[in-house]
């Protein structure tokens, strides 16, 4: 999510007296989606292949109520004066910095031919944004399900992340895949969601973490994240251009790095190799998982992080260093997650072990004289309600 921030660590009592300020009166309801954090499968939803991401417990909010004149009031508990949109008018293009990602499920909603109209949103919660754990799918999410409720539209929590990323796609401008929006719609509990972005055919994999003794780490670096710059799109361009060099529809069908010998440029064939190699640690991890070996899939993580610096160059300095001092005090495996160009890290660590790790961890970045990050648990949470 680009522009300033949304939204403080804010208790739903603090949402609701925000709502009353700016509105007046009470909400007719309150919905929320999660963050999410991409466990392994990085840079692959685009291309047709394998992820699996875990939701957050960190939510979205929206604080919302209907208006009958077809205006879209959009404030958030950091930045109270609203945004106002005709709802009729709402063109991709239209809006800037944090609203506009309300306002694009708005329009995706109506372009889909769904009767939504206008309404006061309140948005608060505690998904850091910029951190690449999908602040903008959550708070998309939310939204659409907001809508959804305020006007009587029934859709299926898979319709609903569909529409989502179509809003991210075409009214925001950001080319992502669909990953983010299906993590926060159809997570659960306790599960990673293992999600074939070809078919879309997804399936919960218990992800039980505290049961196998380990705990898993998110370091946000608070490095800069925002994928609107330019980078994660040329990505998507050279993983299109190679596929398209070797006759695949997309480079989830090519099954070996051998393959790739045809590719002349260095620098698509590297970014090629990151996807194939990434699909197969993606089905190793779940191999591992369902036979109750998660403390192996540790290197499998590790691998990833070196091939999304290596092969993608969508690592940074803050992100490599996160990742290192990790390992370097014991972490199982540790890598970046999300897009990339800033935001977390996540590491594998042995549950006794986890201060220590985050302790060297915060080391790490002072004696580089960076911000101290922020690092906290991922517990396999629900997706949107």
């Amino acid at each position: 999510m680009t522009g300033r921030r949304v939204y403080p660590a804010a208790s739903q009592d603090a949402g609701e007296s925000s709502f009353a300020r700016n509105f007046g009166g009470r909400a007719e309801g309150v919905w929320s989606a999660p963050g999410r954090v991409n466990f392994i499968g990085e840079h692959t939803d685009y291309n047709g292949g394998f992820v699996l991401p875990i939701a957050l417990p960190h939510r979205m909010r929206v604080h919302a109520r209907r208006r009958d004149d077809g205006m879209l009031h959009i404030a958030s508990t950091a930045e109270p004066l609203p945004e106002v949109f005709d709802v009729a008018k709402l063109r991709p293009g239209v809006g800037g910095g944090w609203s506009v990602y309300a306002a694009a499920m708005a329009w995706a909603l109506r372009d889909a031919g769904h009767r939504v109209g206008g309404a006061e949103l309140l948005l608060d919660g505690d998904v850091p944004v910029g951190a690449g754990l999908s602040s903008s799918a959550a708070l998309e999410c939310a939204v659409g399900k907001a809508l959804c409720g305020l006007y009587g539209v029934a859709l299926t929590a898979f319709e609903t992340a569909l529409l989502a990323q179509r809003a991210e796609n075409l009214f925001v401008g950001v080319p992502c895949g669909v990953m983010d929006q299906m993590a926060s719609m159809c997570c659960t509990p306790g599960h990673a969601l293992l999600l074939d972005t070809r078919s879309l055919a997804f399936a919960q994999v218990p992800m039980d973490l505290a049961g196998a003794g380990l705990r898993l780490l998110v370091v946000d670096t608070r490095a800069r994240h925002a994928l609107a710059d330019g980078e994660y799109a040329a990505r998507r361009r050279e993983c299109e251009l190679a596929a398209v060099l070797m006759g695949a529809d997309a480079l989830r069908d090519i099954e070996s790095v051998a393959q790739l010998n045809v590719l002349r440029d260095p620098v698509l064939r590297a970014r090629a190799r990151h996807v194939v190699t990434e699909n197969a640690r993606v089905l190793r991890t779940v191999e591992l998982v369902h036979a109750h070996r998660l403390w192996d899939t540790g290197p499998l993580l590790t691998a990833s992080h070196l091939s999304l610096r290596d092969d993608f160059a969508v690592s940074c300095s803050e992100l490599d260093l996160a990742v290192q001092a990790a390992l370097d005090a014991g972490a199982l495996g540790a890598r970046m997650t999300g897009g990339g160009f800033g935001g977390s890290a996540i590491a594998l660590v042995d549950a006794d072990e986890a201060e220590r790790v985050s302790a060297a961890v915060r080391r790490a970045f002072a004696e580089a004289g960076l911000r101290e990050p922020r690092i906290f648990e991922a517990v396999p949470s629900a997706g949107a309600a």
